[in-house]
């Protein structure tokens, strides 16, 4: 799941104020800011005979990942990524996603700049799950996840946090890949466009990123994750769209949750029956085993169900990035409804 909940756009939203609660305005200010206040250049931290070798050694290679993201995806290098934070914990940010007992849309919290989104993100694990409780509690279906970087859009120059160098080197390219996607183009209220055409940029990253500097362990790690990202995303695709007929039906309500409940149960039976096939990777194994609803379904679909429509239109357009984000740009002049049609296959 790291890579379906590895961006969350917050910074922006709520450091200009506005039409969200004071709380949760200081709370996100002082949690971006304190890690503004405590980066240091990478060419420091590098050169510091304190930093362990391992994380010097991944650290030297942030700029020419953020050369490349440059040269060959035409994302915009600004100041990003330019400094390192030692967060020091495994994630940076908590994000909680709503949805309603019987639907998959997610709530929406609205803020300045940034639109509406389809989660509220805390820099505090326990505000996280207080909001949860919060949401539960109205009878909405909830869920925590856990985030390791996000985006502020260019409005500050968001440093490399230690929380990007926990897996391969290759997944730290592409989750700084997807982040400055979203400085190049962001529509203000589009939680789905914006995430799915992040990444879309992202994952063609991996692939150029991986033919020009991955080695042949580097390469099977990635195929490894292909396969067990698509597995995930093949099993949860029906039960998706037997959901989104459930509850789009004329049954009673005490019906339609207990066929909810049916297509949960066998949701988690076909994982333990397919695990296998995955060759012995767990990471979705917390996944399953906590309570599966609306909302963590409709967290995947945010980030993914677009996808494949821009990876269409980024092969009709020969691979040529540039020319892909000016048109992304232009379907994104478009009102919701007519970008959806817009895309290939709409």
């Amino acid at each position: 799941m790291r890579r379906l909940v590895g961006a969350l756009l917050v910074g922006a939203a709520a450091l200009v104020g506005g039409c969200t609660s004071m709380d949760y305005l200081l709370h996100s200010a002082s949690g971006h800011l304190s890690l503004m206040v405590a980066r240091r250049p990478l060419d420091a931290v590098v050169a510091d005979p304190a930093t362990p070798p391992d994380v010097a050694q991944r650290l030297s290679r942030v700029s020419e990942m953020r050369r490349f993201a440059a040269e060959e995806l035409a994302l915009p290098a600004r100041g990003s990524y330019r400094h390192y934070v030692g967060v020091g914990r495994d994630h940076v940010v908590y994000s909680v996603v709503a949805a309603p007992a019987l639907s998959l849309e997610p709530r929406r919290w609205c803020y300045p700049v940034v639109g509406c989104l389809s989660y509220r993100g805390f820099f505090d694990v326990a505000r996280a799950a207080g909001e949860a409780q919060r949401l539960r509690a109205k009878g909405l279906d909830v869920y925590v996840a856990p985030v390791q970087a996000y985006s502020t859009l260019g409005w500050f120059d968001d440093p490399v946090l230690d929380t990007l160098l926990r897996g391969p080197e290759w997944s730290t390219a592409s989750v700084i890949f997807h982040e400055l996607a979203h400085q190049r183009l962001y529509l203000s209220g589009d939680t789905a466009f914006n995430e799915a055409y992040a990444t879309a940029v992202q994952e063609e990253g991996e692939r150029r990123w991986l033919a020009r500097h991955g080695d042949g362990d580097a390469r099977a790690s990635h195929a490894r994750y292909q396969r067990t990202q698509a597995g995930f995303l093949a099993l949860v695709r029906p039960a998706r769209e037997r959901l989104r007929a459930i509850y789009a039906s004329d049954r009673s309500e005490a019906d339609k949750l207990a066929a909810k409940a049916a297509t949960f149960a066998e949701l988690r039976a076909r994982f333990v029956d397919r695990r296998h096939a995955w060759g012995g990777y767990r990471g979705f194994d917390r996944w399953f085993a906590q309570d599966l609803n609306n909302a963590k379904l409709a967290l995947v679909s945010t980030y993914n169900e677009l996808v494949p429509r821009f990876n269409a239109l980024l092969g009709r357009l020969g691979g040529d990035m540039e020319a892909f984000h000016r048109e992304v740009a232009r379907i994104g002049a478009l009102d919701r409804d007519a970008r959806r049609a817009a895309l290939p296959g709409g």
